[in-house]
């Protein structure tokens, strides 16, 4: 039992294929082949839009969604931070309610894969019964170099638990939390624990984390006061944050940046001269950015510089939904990049940086990426705000 999709502009994760491309799947969704309109047959359905292969979400906080509406815009991240802190504490029930909420709604808004921080194992029932692909981010935090050891034993019985249950038939990673709340023995911890492997780390989502790194200044001072963290060891680098973490990891791992608010030409020409080369994706949570900081990233600069760019939507806690199309639109409200280019983002670049290429990410023979609809799109330099998406 076949179906066959064709529509005004198919995107196949690549490119917009010329012609007239007709989808073919099984029941199941598996890509049969991609065909010319002519050598389709009979029982072809038409639609007005764009055809895309399902949305990848690289950056999320599930088990924050009970925090949707709670934390005020433009606060800050420091501020932002503590507010969460102070906050995240619910009934169980609230939480699985808020987690089964946030997972339907994106599996509606045509995502098909998250990459997911796990601070606890509470999202584990809801992603064993979600139709979306996990990679699980074990989170690991601790400035405290004489207690790193313990930070990551104690993550290690929440990793185990999603190794045993598997949630949402994914790959689990450690992975540091940001630069300014992981240790220097932390990292060296990690990049031990984690070698050959996908891992993920918040990455200058403000300015002061470049100020803490280069001169022991800045806002984040006053958390670690608040919080009781003695940083009277820690030594400033003289080094932006990025440049300061990056070689800390030298056993091979593919890493996904997030954020990058505040990274710079000088840290994107470091990159570019590593000795020994790394592999980084950079994911976009613009949204969330405009939320906490009301700055976006030097997206136009990381295009220039060939980054590897992919998209997330961070959490309830600072977005008002988990929603890829929504991320897309915020993106073309500030740069002129073509659709085209940010649907690449959205689905196979996504797809790569998860390491779920095999499975999902474009229209490809073997693979079972979804078939999204991007509907009232009246060309491809479309306006931010005319377009909308459904799930075939």
């Amino acid at each position: 039992m076949y179906r066959k999709f064709t529509a005004e502009f198919v995107f196949n994760g690549h490119k917009i294929l010329p012609g007239t491309p007709v989808v073919v799947t099984d029941s199941a969704g598996t890509i049969i082949d991609v065909v010319e309109g002519q050598d389709a047959g009979d029982g072809i359905e038409v639609f007005q839009g764009m055809l895309t292969p399902g949305f990848v979400n690289a950056h999320c906080h599930l088990e924050l969604s009970h925090l949707k509406g709670m934390i005020p815009a433009n606060t800050g991240l420091v501020s932002f931070v503590q507010q969460v802190m102070s906050n995240r504490a619910c009934s169980a029930e609230q939480k699985q309610e808020a987690m089964m909420t946030a997972d339907a709604a994106m599996y509606a808004a045509g995502i098909v894969a998250v990459g997911d921080i796990c601070n606890t194992a509470d999202s584990i029932t809801v992603k064993n019964q979600s139709k979306i692909h996990w990679h699980n981010f074990v989170e690991v935090s601790g400035f405290v170099d004489a207690k790193a050891q313990q930070r990551l034993d104690e993550m290690k019985k929440v990793y185990d638990q999603f190794q045993v249950a598997n949630p949402g038939k994914g790959n689990t990673t450690f992975s540091p939390h940001a630069p300014y709340s992981v240790s220097k023995t932390l990292f060296q911890l990690l990049n031990d624990a984690t070698a050959g492997q996908l891992i993920t780390i918040h990455n200058q989502e403000c300015a002061a984390e470049n100020h803490l790194y280069q001169q022991k200044t800045g806002d984040f001072l006053s958390l670690y006061k608040n919080f009781g963290i003695d940083i009277s060891v820690f030594e400033p680098t003289g080094k932006t944050s990025f440049q300061s973490w990056l070689p800390m990891f030298s056993g091979a791992q593919s890493i996904l940046a997030v954020h990058n608010t505040f990274i710079d030409i000088e840290d994107l020409t470091f990159f570019k001269n590593l000795s020994k080369p790394v592999e980084v994706y950079y994911c976009i949570c613009i949204n969330a950015n405009k939320h906490i900081e009301q700055i976006t990233p030097p997206l136009e600069l990381m295009m220039k510089h060939n980054c590897n760019m992919v998209i997330g939507t961070d959490s309830l806690a600072s977005n008002y939904q988990l929603d890829i199309l929504e991320e897309i639109k915020a993106i073309q409200q500030e740069t002129n990049l073509p659709l085209t280019e940010l649907l690449q983002w959205a689905t196979l670049n996504g797809a790569r940086a998860l390491q779920m290429e095999d499975k999902i990410g474009s229209f490809e023979k073997g693979k079972k990426p979804g078939i999204v609809l991007i509907e009232e799109l009246t060309g491809l330099q479309a306006g931010p705000q005319s377009f909308s998406r459904r799930i075939l």
